[in-house]
């Protein structure tokens, strides 16, 4: 589930560091993880206590860099964990446990059970804290870096 937040500010920051030449890529790399990392907490804070599994297979995964300057983490569901969070039924069908339990599914007898969506709720209702520690890190790591010369 891919969700796309717009940070106040960015296009300020954006231009400082134009104005700057290159920053190192450690204060995009730092500043992504310090914002991502709080996301990171709250799904498993968030997430449904059935299993333990769930909770465990929460990670957050650095993408690949594909611009100097930027970086991306992403909270997702532990690929290793597959085998565990795969279920197949008596008729063969697959299923997916963390999907049915942030989305919702039917049961047997044709009732609905709303999904408990622990991976958006940990970005909705964390946005400000994300942005103002994103925000924070990347003004201490650009002093260090003014710094340093």
């Amino acid at each position: 589930m891919a969700r796309r937040s717009d940070i106040i500010g960015m296009d300020e920051l954006e231009r400082t560091f134009q104005r700057l030449g290159k920053v190192p890529q450690t204060v995009a790399t730092k500043s992504a993880r310090a914002g991502a990392t709080i996301a990171h907490r709250a799904a498993k804070v968030n997430a449904p206590e059935d299993t333990g599994a769930l909770k465990s297979g929460i990670i957050l995964k650095r993408e690949r860099r594909t611009k100097l300057g930027k970086a991306v983490y992403d909270v997702e569901m532990d690929p290793a964990m597959n085998d565990i969070f795969v279920k197949i039924s008596k008729g063969g069908e697959r299923s997916y446990y963390p999907a049915s339990q942030e989305y919702g599914f039917l049961t047997v007898n044709g009732g609905y059970v709303p999904g408990y969506h622990f991976l958006r709720r940990a970005i909705t209702e964390h946005t400000a804290e994300i942005e103002r520690k994103i925000m924070d890190v990347t003004a201490q790591e650009v002093e260090k870096a003014l710094r340093k010369g």
